[in-house]
């Protein structure tokens, strides 16, 4: 598959917190089989703090998205049924102190850039809270977040 070829696959996962060990470990496998394992430790900490706060915090439903842009951008994002905005994020100092509410902080961190938009899927309401990574050049192997 050549570099630049886009590809998108989604994981419905069903609102168990085991779901966050299934989409981080599918999801190094994706990155590995698309040859981008230079991103695999970055990226399955920010999936894996997305899904859970999907996991969490809803009642229903999730899905873990990612996807390669033409752009040359990886895609990170979970799918939950609640429409409310996430809560914002805090400063990654003050978020490492804390017991809870990380997660944003550490996507906010992490990632080259991060939002939310509302969304439905499966017939349900809710939000996308995604993150996008930027592939790794050859040179940038091994400067991970």
């Amino acid at each position: 598959m050549p570099e630049t070829e886009t590809w998108d696959y989604t994981l419905c996962i069903p609102n168990d917190l085991r779901a966050v060990t299934v989409c981080r470990k599918t999801l190094r496998v994706i990155l590995a089989l698309h040859g981008l394992t230079a991103l695999a430790d970055t990226a399955e900490l920010l999936a894996a703090e997305l899904v859970s706060n999907a996991v969490r915090h809803t009642k229903g439903p999730a899905a873990l998205r990612v996807r390669r842009s033409p752009r040359g951008l990886v895609w990170i994002g979970a799918w939950d049924t609640d429409p409310e905005p996430p809560e914002p994020p805090v400063p990654l100092a003050e978020a490492l102190e804390r017991e809870d509410g990380r997660g944003l902080g550490l996507v906010t961190a992490c990632a080259r850039q991060w939002g939310w938009r509302p969304s439905a899927r499966f017939g349900d309401r809710g939000k996308y809270v995604w993150c996008e990574l930027p592939v790794p050049l050859l040179s940038d192997v091994g400067t991970g977040c």
